[in-house]
């Protein structure tokens, strides 16, 4: 078939590309540029040029260069400290003890940072050295924690939705809410297995002695109390309705801003070392949106998506059916690339496909985002699993091995998903109307 003849080029010059070490971004000019020139008439240049202006002047893309400073504002300050200090009096005495912090601490800072690996960086600077000191299993710090950075991915504000809203021309703020309640849960199951763990393994556990009375430990809980104000003006702005997603990115940057400032970590070094970090990783999802966005147009001059949505359609597969095969094509994909790469360079050919099948694209954000986490921890380029060895000089093979429960549970989230769609669906559908976009 024809259809198969033309991805089987796009893949070859892709997947060539990328081999050779070429930048994501610009591999995936590249391939457009040979998909315009060989199989259209189109003149290349003028048409890539017109496409990724239009694309990249979106209002709502702001949101994200604001969102990704928040994260590198709070990533320099004494978070990380003030989180250990209290949230340890209340999960010392939870089945697993200590362990549980660092799934909480994740589902925090998730929640103002909307990046797995600042998530996994910052909590793990936090967490590692106390568990380790209290004599807690190697492979339950490192496992948990692997696993449990990757909730950065869907809990709001997350880049990757933002990243999938822009690609797909959906709210963010209606994505946002849809990732709270699974993002919640799949924390939840992560703390099960904790829980799971100290029950068939008491030996493991450490007995640590709480001496604290009820009121020391709601005096030590005061140093949560500025970065959970933080999430909920954040959140609550966009869920409430007073702000788009962009206008609560720059709340939360102000916001930061002044947490940093009253915690007294904010120096001019600093500031300027989260300006530039943002900068960086501004420019390098930019790249890669705006080879996407060149991509998606070769690809749909060619008719390859419409192609390939009628030939699924003609498989007679049914909604589940289709789902499990994405999910398995996501999990493979993630083996090579990185989440917001897989996102933006598959959405031109998966979104018709979905479409087709009656599937919603708010609620299959949330699936793409769980099935992208799975890659966060999949060998050989799981992300997590890079910033996890530069931290603690493991093998890459023995991290990807204490994560393997917490894959295993995020399988069985994309079944619970699927069972239950609304879950994702609840609060968007009952949230206010927001300009979102």
């Amino acid at each position: 078939m024809e259809e198969f003849y033309l991805i089987s080029i796009f893949l070859f010059a892709l997947f060539f590309l990328l081999g050779t070490g070429v930048w994501v971004g610009l591999a995936l000019f590249g391939v457009a540029y040979l998909g315009l020139e060989m199989f259209t008439s189109r003149p290349a240049g003028d048409a890539m040029l017109t496409r990724i202006w239009t694309s990249s002047s979106s209002w709502t893309l702001t949101a994200l260069p604001l969102f990704i400073w928040m994260g590198e504002i709070l990533y320099r300050s004494r978070l990380s400290e003030d989180m250990f200090r209290g949230l340890a009096p209340w999960m010392a005495r939870l089945p697993g003890g200590l362990v549980h912090i660092n799934i909480v601490g994740c589902t925090i800072f998730a929640a103002v940072s909307g990046s797995s690996a600042a998530t996994l960086t910052t909590v793990g600077k936090m967490s590692i050295p106390e568990l380790r000191k209290r004599e807690y299993p190697e492979y339950m710090i490192i496992g948990t924690l692997t696993g449990a950075a990757t909730l950065g991915l869907m809990i709001p504000p997350s880049l990757t939705l933002i990243v999938y809203g822009v690609t797909v021309e959906q709210s963010i703020s209606k994505l946002f809410m849809a990732g709270i309640v699974p993002g919640m849960f799949l924390a939840l199951l992560f703390m099960s297995y904790v829980a799971g763990w100290s029950i068939l393994r008491p030996s493991e556990v450490p007995v640590i002695a709480s001496k604290m009375s009820f009121s020391e430990k709601v005096s030590e809980s005061r140093f949560l109390i500025p970065i959970i104000a933080l999430i909920l003006i954040v959140i609550g702005s966009m869920y409430g309705g007073w702000a788009t997603a962009t206008e609560a990115a720059a709340i939360g940057v102000i916001g930061s801003l002044i947490l940093a400032g009253a915690q007294g970590s904010l120096s001019w070094r600093a500031f300027v070392d989260s300006l530039l970090g943002a900068t960086r990783t501004s420019a390098m999802i930019a790249l890669i949106l705006m080879g996407a966005t060149a991509l998606t147009l070769a690809m749909g001059f060619t008719g390859l998506p419409r192609a390939l949505a009628e030939w699924i359609d003609t498989l007679g597969l049914s909604r589940f059916s289709l789902l499990v095969v994405l999910m398995l094509f996501y999990i493979v994909l993630g083996m090579f690339l990185d989440g917001i790469s897989s996102v933006v360079l598959t959405m031109a050919i998966v979104q018709p496909m979905v479409e087709s099948a009656g599937i919603d694209l708010i609620w299959f954000g949330i699936f793409i985002v769980v099935v992208i986490e799975m890659a966060q921890i999949t060998p050989p380029i799981g992300f997590n699993l890079f910033v996890m060895q530069g931290m603690t000089k493991h093998e890459m093979g023995y991290i990807a091995k204490t994560a393997l429960p917490l894959f295993a549970i995020m399988v069985l989230m994309v079944f619970i998903l699927i069972a239950f769609p609304e879950m994702a669906t609840y609060l968007p559908d009952n949230m206010r109307d927001a300009a979102s976009r």
